[in-house]
């Protein structure tokens, strides 16, 4: 397993730039919130470029443009681009919010899947993506951000996950093989590496790209079988490779966790390096939370009186709205995620027995597959003192959940970085979670005596989740002050992104420099 992390200390102040080179960054994703979101890629494409310019660099970000959105006006420019062989031409819309330059690309196959974005199958996704990074990397010399374009000098293209993994192919072979763009990097975030991809090995043909290119796509994968596959063509053509926690980089590189790709990370293991995500305190701040301020929920402070009187404040609260008993001395656990075995709702289904017999009540929150839908309703029905089952997305519910619960559940099988396990502890829900990702790089497991934060337990299994848990139930119960600090503990941790942000600044200057 690789070494845990500590968990960083709260920082009072912001955290300023530090370096004296200013870097012109341009991250190129298919989503960012609150344009569109499906999941972690969302809130990172939101919130790094915020936090990169609170460090002194230059900022743009390129995403699609699914619907006009009113702030957009009229397109500032327009590029014509090959897109696989076929000449397209595409509009830039610009916005600058928060000192980021937000440049939306427009063309009709993104507004064909407003609905659902990632529609279409791999070739469809592979389009649009190939679209989207070329008119990325074009964007600093048409985008006139603030009435003067980016231009080529100390230029760092960041692409995220498969979908834009091409960017740093296309980037060297359409531009630098032709004496442009030669002192640009490219560095590729992995967000989830389950998802490369992948099509039949003649697909790569479709590309564009000349033939001596096309060999870094080819993947024999002894369970897969032959491929193409993008997301590996782009981890060996971009300058830097990062993961969203170091955990899940060293995960990615092993054979049960790297999804077929792990030997080509092994190829180059010292350009792959691990950041955790950060949290949008913006949005998610007991003290401010606008969701708890209604329907007998209120706001607390983040210290030991604010902790215990807005936590049973919010228990309460959300013990009514959903028909609960009216019960502060039971422990309430929460779940807020999508319901498949990838985030372990069956393990925690699985130790049904052992949750009834605890004084507990427990609050699902999350869709996915059917069946898991039935049991848990199954579950609600069976024991309905105890358990409610919230079939479906609320942003609402998931805040309140968060700030009503005394423990956040999370036995993912695997987990990239993990966010509810932040917010949980930064409003004081002592999360237990299966140490994988960065969810280990995240809970430091109490022992009773160290400093921990969570409780965590070591493989995907029923038993080991009851063992876990049941640790937490017994501090819970039996040494509440105990409990309580331990909450304290991840309440007054640094989770946001400016730390995060310095250690990103790191790695792309690292990669300015790369030969």
């Amino acid at each position: 397993l690789p070494p845990r992390t500590s968990p960083r200390p709260r920082r009072s102040a912001l955290v300023v730039a530090s370096t004296s080179e200013r870097l012109n960054v341009v991250l190129v994703g298919a989503e960012c919130a609150p344009f569109s979101k499906t999941g972690g890629l969302g809130d990172v494409m939101a919130s790094l470029p915020k936090a990169l310019v609170r460090r002194g660099h230059r900022v743009m970000s390129v995403i699609p443009m699914y619907n006009h959105y009113d702030e957009c006006g009229e397109p500032c420019a327009r590029v014509s681009i090959n897109v696989m062989g076929q000449a397209v031409d595409v509009d830039y819309f610009h916005v600058h919010r928060d000192g980021v330059d937000l440049v939306f690309v427009s063309h009709s196959c993104f507004y064909e899947v407003a609905g659902d974005i990632y529609q279409g199958g791999t070739m469809g996704v592979a389009w649009r993506g190939a679209l989207l990074s070329q008119a990325g990397i074009e964007a600093v010399w048409h985008v006139p951000c603030g009435g003067v374009p980016f231009g080529d000098e100390s230029l760092l293209y960041v692409a995220n996950d498969w979908h834009t993994a091409l960017l740093p192919v296309y980037l060297r072979a359409f531009y630098q093989e032709h004496m442009q763009l030669g002192y640009a990097r490219s560095v590729l975030i992995v967000h989830n590496i389950a998802h490369q991809g992948r099509s039949a090995p003649d697909d790569v043909r479709r590309l564009g790209l000349p033939d001596h290119h096309t060999g870094a796509f080819y993947l024999d994968d002894p369970v897969g079988g032959p491929c193409m596959n993008i997301m590996k063509a782009g981890i060996e053509y971009a300058t830097k490779v990062i993961a969203v926690s170091p955990s899940y980089a060293w995960e990615i590189q092993t054979d049960e966790g790297g999804w077929g790709l792990a030997p080509t990370l092994r190829n180059d293991p010292h350009k792959i390096s691990g950041i955790v995500n950060g949290m949008d305190f913006n949005e998610w701040s007991p003290e401010h939370d606008t969701f708890l301020q209604s329907d007998g929920f209120q706001n607390y402070n983040t210290d030991l009186q604010g902790l215990w009187t807005g936590k049973q404040a919010c228990k309460a609260a959300l013990q009514r709205q959903l028909g609960l008993p009216e019960d502060p001395y039971a422990c309430m656990i929460g779940f807020v995620g999508r319901l498949d075995e990838q985030k372990g709702i069956d393990l925690v289904l699985n130790s049904e027995e052992f949750l009834m017999n605890q004084h507990i009540q427990m609050v699902f929150l999350g869709t996915g597959r059917p069946d898991l839908q039935d049991k848990l309703y199954d579950m609600q029905q069976r024991n309905s003192d105890k358990v409610r089952a919230w079939i479906g997305f609320s942003n609402q519910t998931a805040h309140r959940i968060t700030a009503a619960s005394d423990i956040i559940l999370m036995p993912s099988r695997y987990e990239p970085c993990g966010l509810n396990q932040l917010y949980a502890m930064h409003y004081g829900a002592v999360p237990v979670v299966h140490a994988v990702g960065g969810l280990r790089d995240t809970v430091r497991h109490f022992d009773g005596y160290n400093e921990g934060t969570g409780f965590t337990f070591e493989r995907a299994e029923a038993d080991k989740l009851q063992w876990s848990l049941g640790q937490a139930l017994h501090c819970f119960h039996e040494h509440r002050d105990s409990f309580m600090q331990v909450a304290l503990r991840g309440m007054h941790q640094d989770l946001g992104w400016d730390h995060a942000a310095y250690l990103y600044e790191q790695k792309l200057l690292e990669a300015k420099y790369a030969h």
